[in-house]
């Protein structure tokens, strides 16, 4: 009788160490969707403003309007997700905005220029109100490629013609690609552009182009050129002289015989040079929240940016509009930025003076 007591009371134990080890399972398998339905409950209702730092029509405006047909879905809550404008100075109007007067509780995020991630570290600091360190990173959809084009009619018919011939250039504001990439050679590899300032921005110099203001345009984004100019290289109305791109070049520009500027690099402080200038395009378009975001919804907008990405419908109407999409995540991002601005003082300031 004693024994059969001392088994009971064993199986007793075992149960209760069993009960309470299955709470605990519970409890741990719980927690994050107690933790997500507080996220949740923030979004409902709500209404996430995703604002656009370039004026509408341009490859930004476009692959952000796209982003925010489909993040919704992907978003705690599925508050309503709508599109503002906010040009200027190729995005440091929106960059100033974002980073000192916009709300700081993940109601607001925005699409910038690469550039205007550099400019505080390379650009005129007084135009810059903002530390990019401070933005939490969503992410970026593609790394990105530019291209130097000269109009068919241009005696520049190759980049080596580019080191003895002149060809006369749209360009827009001193932070805007078209102006600083062009530079960046002529005062690098001594290339020839001449430069013509007072356009708005990359299409209506490339519009400047077809009308035969100027001959060509460096600085343009080959993903842009891809889904909005295609039909010129259709109709060979241009060549493509040039990729300015990461060491290794694109594939798709590599195959048709593109050659990129790394080949003309003569020495190692040039290279330092161009690295910094160009590490920007491992985040071609990057979108960003405000500091002081909470990380509970900076972390739920990242993950919902990683699923748009894979997202088959996103994909389908990206496909569909030729916007090339090879996506880096919100933490890479971070990291990027971080060694960007960590580059010796020496090498920044070469490249500054290169600018000037």
């Amino acid at each position: 009788m004693g024994q059969t007591m001392e088994v009971d009371v064993i199986k007793l134990n075992v149960m209760r160490r069993a009960l309470v080890g299955l709470g605990l399972a519970s409890a741990l398998l719980s927690a994050p969707s107690w933790a997500q339905s507080d996220v949740e409950k923030f979004y409902a209702g709500k209404t996430v403003d995703l604002m656009i730092g370039s004026a509408p029509g341009g490859g930004y405006y476009i692959y952000a309007t796209v982003l925010a047909r489909h993040i919704r879905k992907h978003l705690p809550g599925r508050p309503n997700v709508v599109t503002k404008n906010a040009p200027g100075a190729a995005s440091l109007v929106a960059a100033n905005l974002l980073y000192n007067t916009q709300p700081k509780d993940g109601t607001v995020f925005g699409a910038l220029f690469m550039s205007a991630i550099m400019e505080p570290l390379i650009g005129d600091v007084t135009q810059t109100h903002f530390d990019p360190r401070g933005f939490s990173f969503v992410g970026s959809a593609n790394r990105e490629t530019f291209i130097c084009v000269a109009w068919h009619t241009s005696e520049v018919k190759s980049l080596e013609d580019m080191f003895t011939k002149e060809l006369i250039i749209g360009t827009s504001g001193i932070t805007s690609a078209i102006h600083q990439y062009p530079a960046v050679l002529n005062g690098i590899l001594k290339t020839k552009f001449k430069m013509v300032a007072g356009y708005k921005g990359s299409h209506e110099a490339a519009l400047a182009m077809e009308r035969g203001e100027t001959g060509g345009i460096c600085g343009l984004q080959w993903s842009s050129f891809a889904s909005t100019y295609q039909h010129w290289l259709d109709d060979k109305k241009v060549r493509i002289i040039a990729q300015i791109s990461l060491p290794g070049g694109d594939p798709a520009l590599n195959a048709m015989g593109v050659p990129t500027i790394w080949q003309y690099v003569k020495s190692d402080a040039d290279k330092k040079t161009l690295d910094l200038f160009f590490a920007q395009f491992a985040f071609g378009r990057p979108y960003v929240l405000p500091p002081g975001v909470p990380a509970e919804r900076v972390t739920a907008i990242r993950r919902a940016f990683d699923a748009t990405m894979k997202d088959p419908e996103f994909l389908a109407e990206a496909e569909k509009l030729k916007l090339g999409i090879d996506p880096v995540s919100g933490e890479d991002v971070q990291k990027l930025v971080a060694d960007i601005y960590a580059t010796p003082k020496e090498e920044v300031e070469r490249a500054r003076q290169v600018l000037k």
